[in-house]
């Protein structure tokens, strides 16, 4: 998931922090009974706004976020067009805007997708799946496409041919689709024949305070394997599920993705 977006977060933090003073002000001037006229309507119906403002600010920092899946780097779990539920709080409260942890309530666990700042660009959202917890060894064979954490081998257990829901459905590559197993959490993932990435960070040991992503869409994914680790302070919250689907092909199939539990 690579989107630029426009930091509303940053937005509804200094809308709240002005709102809230006018709204203060507000109140001294009914608590007075100053008599400004025109700009003391407008500083009431101005500070009116902070209850809203706050509420909003609160539960999109706090509780959850709704975000837009853009590209295929997490097919077949995610497809273009999906609408998902973030859970904010599966990894604490965090402050807005500083990001700073407030209260920790738990930490990623390995085949939990997750969203975060990407780390080359703050302004850049991913969403990835954890397979590396902070300690562990990690080695990703290229040729074969098998993934060992701690020198265990993830099993994986082949499908067929991917024949559903494609972003580009003229495409001539073969996707082949695969269940793999992180611990006790089993789940879809693709490869594509034929290619091989030279990927980096295929052997590396996931420093404390980070974690190792990958994209299940394996082949075609932009992750640690190419840029690194994911530091804690990056983490947004956990993906949950899927509560709308929107694309203009294959419309009502796509529908059928609504309230689609992630794993």
């Amino acid at each position: 998931m690579n989107e630029i977006h426009f930091d509303f977060e940053a937005f509804l933090t200094i809308a709240s922090l002005v709102t809230g003073l006018l709204w203060l002000l507000a109140i001294y001037f009914k608590k007075s009974n100053t008599t400004m006229g025109f700009a003391k309507n407008t500083v009431d119906q101005i500070g009116s706004f902070f209850p809203v403002l706050l509420f909003v600010l609160v539960i999109r920092t706090f509780v959850f976020e709704p975000f837009r899946i853009p590209s295929s780097s997490m097919m077949p779990t995610l497809l273009t067009g999906d609408f998902i539920y973030v859970n904010k709080f599966s990894y604490g409260l965090k402050m807005p805007v500083l990001h700073d942890t407030i209260i920790e309530i738990g930490k990623p666990k390995r085949g939990d997708i997750i969203v975060f700042r990407f780390p080359g660009d703050q302004s850049v959202d991913y969403i990835k799946r954890v397979i590396g917890l902070p300690g562990d060894k990690i080695h990703y064979d290229k040729r074969k496409k098998e993934l060992y954490i701690n020198g265990k081998l993830m099993e994986q257990e082949f499908i067929g041919l991917y024949d559903g829901l494609m972003d580009n459905p003229k495409t001539d590559r073969q996707e082949v689709a695969k269940y793999e197993t992180l611990d006790d959490v089993k789940h879809k993932m693709f490869t594509t024949n034929h290619r091989y990435n030279p990927f980096e960070f295929t052997d590396v040991v996931v420093p404390e305070g980070e974690y190792f992503a990958m994209g299940d869409n394996r082949d075609h994914s932009s992750d640690s394997r190419v840029w690194g680790f994911v530091p804690e302070r990056n983490l947004v919250g956990r993906a949950v599920f899927i509560w709308m689907h929107w694309r203009t092909s294959d419309f009502f199939q796509g529908l059928k993705r609504i309230g689609t539990k992630l794993i």
